[in-house]
């Protein structure tokens, strides 16, 4: 790649979102380019710090604590030689090539940072996707959403709080008190269930005696398509709602929720579900920010459609990534899915588009590669497919060796943004960790 003309500004690389796949992007991009003062790159986030999103539902069911693996934004420029910008990207002024960023403040009102522009060259928005709750009234009032860590970690606690009060009640637990509902059987609603399963009575175990796990806690998926992981192979379904069914999870599936309250659950067919707690993990769209984003082409789900380049339609100097981004692989109808190892490809994609970009070469398709799906079931199991075997077959795994390749996807995520070392010593870190404390998160 030549060098940047003396004289000549550095290329301004503006990556929105710091999730998989933006945070990714904006490391590599800052150990290569913004190392070498070949571009300045810029990393925008409303956050402080990063978590891979799969493991969220770990989080929310208090079998990992956040500050283990978050990630500190800050830290991470620091060491990649990047730059990053605390704020919340509110509006485009494509004309003007400025990214609008809204004012910021603390837990207590007070400003952090004022509204501001920010100029670039190149833009990628990363800024990930929401929880479609579809318009289900009540949903917003009385159920949690896991989009983020603060949610998981708010679900987590009033999941403990729920315990220990209905210990200390003088009363017997209530129908519905202990009663976990889970709406979407997707691979976040499933995998939640099964470490919920384990964990809520590890909490009971420390001493809430009162309480009889098997017979107060209980557990229920609910899932509008006809089964449970409707996006992934009916194997893995079949296997994944097997395993449920055989801890005592009820599994509903090919009815929708009408309507959450703050008792419980109603369904289209006339059931109520009596809980106190409730999580929505059914259905996910673009950010509303998206919306008409200075005339940016979206799709019926809020998402930036882009080209096969990663180019949003109507701006060659926009690109779009990971779950924000509406990608159509040619010969199919169907965008490439919301997944880890889609964000993680299109990452390194947008690494060498924009290599390319900047050295004046022509753009190449991104090509979705499907290494197939896999489901952790917490303690008990992980299930799932792994494609490109035996000429281009998928091949079915579970057990450990399966929970050792869920284990690794997350491997490479740390690798990519910490190398080998770091991430080596982080996990024997928090092995060790783990030994001294609790098994699940108590407060």
């Amino acid at each position: 790649m030549p060098d940047i003309p003396h004289g000549a500004a550095p290329h301004r690389i503006v990556v929105v979102g710091g999730g998989a796949a933006g945070l990714e992007l904006a490391t590599r991009l800052g150990d290569s380019l913004g190392k070498r003062g070949q571009a300045v790159v810029t990393l925008v986030d409303r956050d402080r710090g990063h978590l891979w999103k799969p493991l969220l539902h770990e989080v929310a069911a208090g079998s990992m604590d956040v500050d283990e693996h978050e990630l500190d934004y800050l830290a991470q420029a620091h060491w990649h030689h990047f730059r990053y910008r605390y704020g919340e990207m509110v509006g485009l002024d494509r004309a003007a090539k400025t990214v609008m960023l809204g004012p910021t403040q603390d837990d207590e009102g007070r400003a952090i940072t004022q509204g501001s522009a920010l100029p670039y060259d190149t833009l990628v928005v990363a800024i990930g996707s929401t929880t479609n709750d579809f318009g289900t009234p009540g949903v917003r009032d009385h159920a949690i959403a896991l989009e983020t860590p603060q949610q998981a970690v708010r679900f987590n606690r009033r999941l403990v709080n729920a315990c220990i009060r209905a210990h200390a009640q003088e009363g017997p637990v209530q129908p519905g008190q202990l009663h976990v509902v889970i709406i979407g059987a997707g691979a976040t609603g499933t995998e939640l269930a099964a470490e919920l399963h384990h964990t809520a009575r590890a909490v009971v175990a420390y001493g809430l005696d009162r309480i009889d796990a098997e017979k107060d806690i209980r557990i229920t998926l609910v899932e509008a398509a006809p089964r449970i992981l409707p996006g992934l192979p009916e194997r893995i379904s079949e296997a994944a709602k097997g395993l449920l069914e055989g801890l005592g999870v009820t599994v509903s599936t090919g009815v929708p929720v009408t309507r959450v309250t703050a008792h419980g659950v109603e369904l289209k067919d006339g059931r109520v579900i009596d809980s106190q707690l409730v999580v929505w993990a059914a259905g996910v769209k673009g950010p509303e920010v998206l919306r008409d984003l200075a005339g940016l082409e979206t799709s019926r789900s809020n998402q930036l459609v882009v080209l096969p380049t990663l180019q949003t339609t109507r701006d060659a100097d926009i690109f779009a990534i990971g779950d924000c981004a509406w990608c159509v692989m040619p010969g199919s109808d169907r965008p490439v899915p919301p997944r880890a190892q889609a964000a993680h490809q299109q990452a390194s994609h947008m690494l060498a588009q924009i290599r390319r970009r900047l050295a004046g070469e022509p753009l190449k398709p991104f090509v979705y590669r499907d290494f197939g799906s896999l489901v952790s079931l917490g303690e008990y199991s992980t299930v799932g497919s792994l494609m490109g075997f035996l000429a281009g077959r998928s091949m079915w795994v579970e057990g450990l060796f399966a929970r050792l390749m869920y284990r690794s996807l997350y491997k490479m995520h740390e690798r990519a943004l910490h190398g080998t070392v770091k991430t080596a010593l982080s996990s024997l870190a928090r092995t060790l960790t783990r030994r001294t404390e609790p098994r699940v998160k108590l407060h």
